[in-house]
């Protein structure tokens, strides 16, 4: 890995409770990063299996345990400990491409760019028809957000926000287990005057969960989207529910279908 020249640091924050199976993999994706972050640092959320054992292996990753259970308080925990001028959040199912730091840093070098909060999109490799799918989630999560409440989402699984943008809204985030913090983060920033940036030209490798794995918790899940915007006094909340709850519950069922009949059909 080229050690990192520029004037601006990165340090890459990952939240994780129960990761094992997929964290080497997202770590190894770190390390072979064409520009290295200042430092990476894994918030394990009492994690009861070896995700604590696994990030020990990578002599790079700082370890951080955070006991108050919930991917916020992580999040806080990590965000917190980070020394880095950006701080880069990502979720452990999640690959980086080789050029994520150094495109992260690039963006961030242009003064301009300096109140911006940055989101990239993502790539579900888990799924049937996988290019579409991503396609309609980037419309779904962020173009309807935009729609709905005049700005961009931030994504947990591939963002970055300056730590002068951390600190300004540190003690203004709500802690709460049962809305999207990452939601939560970008209104609070747009409420402090910030502009957030969705750039589609990096994407992460992401696993989309609950369509396979954790089904049984995805209406509850999709709850989440309008009552972030509801605590948030946004009217549209209401629309929200319709199209970020309903019509995607009933389109992972036919996602599921989908999978279920090609499998099918494959092993003819």
């Amino acid at each position: 890995m080229e050690v990192n020249k520029t004037r601006l640091s990165v340090s890459i924050v990952i939240p994780a409770h129960n990761e094992e199976r997929h964290l080497k993999a997202c770590l190894e994706a770190i390390k072979a990063q064409t520009v290295a972050p200042l430092e990476v640092i894994v918030v394990d959320n009492n994690s009861s299996d070896d995700t604590a054992k696994i990030t020990k292996k990578f002599k790079f990753v700082r370890l951080v345990s955070e006991e108050k259970q919930g991917i916020v308080y992580a999040r806080n925990a990590g965000f917190d400990a980070a020394k880095g001028d950006i701080i880069g959040r990502i979720d452990a199912d999640i690959q980086l491409p080789q050029t994520w730091v150094e495109h992260v840093t690039a963006y961030y070098d242009n003064e301009e760019h300096a109140n911006n909060a940055w989101s990239g999109a993502g790539y579900f490799y888990n799924v049937r028809l996988p290019r579409l799918v991503s396609w309609a989630y980037g419309k779904l999560a962020f173009g309807l957000n935009k729609l709905l409440i005049g700005h961009y989402t931030l994504w947990g699984s591939n963002m970055a926000i300056t730590q002068a943008q951390w600190r300004s809204v540190r003690h203004d985030v709500c802690l709460r287990t049962d809305i999207h913090e990452d939601l939560d983060l970008a209104m609070h920033l747009d409420e402090m005057g910030y502009g957030i940036i969705y750039d589609t030209t990096i994407k992460t490798n992401a696993e989309l969960r609950r369509v396979h794995t954790e089904r049984s918790k995805l209406w509850d899940y999709l709850q989440w989207w309008p009552r972030t915007l509801r605590i948030h006094n946004r009217p549209a909340w209401i629309i929200c529910w319709f199209f970020g709850a309903f019509l995607l519950y009933l389109a992972t069922f036919f996602l599921v279908f989908v999978d279920y009949l090609s499998r099918k059909l494959l092993n003819r």
